[in-house]
């Protein structure tokens, strides 16, 4: 059975047992699992990024391009089926990273890091300013339906739970898949060592160009998942905290294995709901201890607890070096 088939199997299984247990489980915990798995598909296209050896500190920019792609496609065009805003929110944001991502990938570390964030404020203080968005204060968005079902206040926390539950089950396998393909492997590759991938005949700038449209596209399915779910988007989504959060998420997670990145963003969402239950002031405190502990105990995120990442920078320059040799007979006929 192939890596890929069981993956196919083992997802699909988790996915019929947390639908079934969604059945069971009181509104306030399926509105923080519908929130960890909309927050967990941005942070899938973090990991993305990671793998290649940088970090998008304006993750926030995507997510609020597919908010506001969804809210505006459902109030002012009458765009009324989730699946349908989930993915116009999705291609809007994959053509932003398109325009952007080429001009991203030239730089690495910080300067990386510093320019995803500088477009995410600008779009924020875009956002701000316009009146025709709703300002400052942003706008709500109506209750779509599902597949031509509608949905209602009693059946709405259960189905918007469903939605993305299925969805990031689905995104998940494919990134899972993407990153086992000699494209996702190469990421591994450049990360170690840059150069020699160059070398080899293979476009660095190209590779890292597509994670970012890949993770553009991942943040702009999380964005419209999570203003379907809360029926409301603001300036905020875009700001720097929320990128912030995202990039909390992904170190938790840490890029050996795409399911982590949920495990930790349901992690977070616990820990900001019951830390800001019971220590309203200091709430923050708790939320940056946990993660210092996090670090300190497990550098490589809980996905190491149960991955395998020894073997991935070996398969990722074996895979190169088939890459580089293609791409050499191509040039040679």
């Amino acid at each position: 059975m192939s890596r890929n088939l069981h993956s196919t199997l083992l997802y699909s299984a988790a996915l019929v047992a947390l639908l079934l247990a969604g059945l069971m489980l009181p509104q306030w915990l399926l509105f923080l699992l519908t929130m960890a798995a909309s927050h967990g598909v941005v942070g899938l296209g973090l990991i993305v990024m990671m793998r290649g050896g940088v970090v998008s500190f304006g993750q926030g920019l995507v997510f609020a391009i597919g908010g506001y792609v969804a809210g505006l496609a459902a109030t002012r065009y009458g765009v009324t089926d989730a699946v349908v805003l989930v993915l116009l929110g999705s291609a809007a944001a994959a053509i932003a990273g398109a325009i952007a991502g080429p001009l991203l990938a030239r730089y690495r570390s910080i300067f990386f890091a510093m320019l995803t964030l500088a477009l995410s404020m600008v779009l924020y203080g875009i956002l701000v300013k316009s009146s025709a968005v709703g300002g400052s204060d942003g706008f709500n968005v109506p209750r779509p339906s599902l597949l031509g079902f509608s949905i209602n206040e009693t059946n709405s926390d259960y189905a918007f739970f469903a939605l993305s539950s299925v969805i990031a089950t689905v995104l998940t396998l494919l990134v899972t898949i993407y990153c086992r393909s000699s494209r996702g492997l190469l990421s591994l590759a450049i990360r170690d060592n840059e150069l020699r991938v160059e070398y080899l005949g293979t476009s660095v700038r190209a590779a890292m160009a597509i994670n970012f449209i890949i993770a553009a596209a991942l943040g702009g399915a999380g964005g419209a998942l999570t203003v379907i779910s809360l029926g409301h988007i603001d300036p905020n989504f875009s700001y720097w905290t929320r990128s912030g959060e995202f990039v909390f998420m992904a170190i938790l997670a840490g890029h050996a294995s795409a399911p982590a990145v949920f495990l930790a963003s349901l992690l977070l969402e616990l820990v900001r709901s019951f830390s800001n239950k019971y220590f309203p002031d200091t709430w923050q405190l708790a939320l940056g201890l946990f993660l210092l502990l996090i670090i300190l105990f497990l550098p490589k995120g809980v996905g190491s607890l149960w991955a395998k990442p020894e073997r991935l920078p070996r398969q990722a320059a074996e895979k190169a070096k088939q890459a580089a040799a293609r791409n050499a007979t191509e040039a040679a006929e």
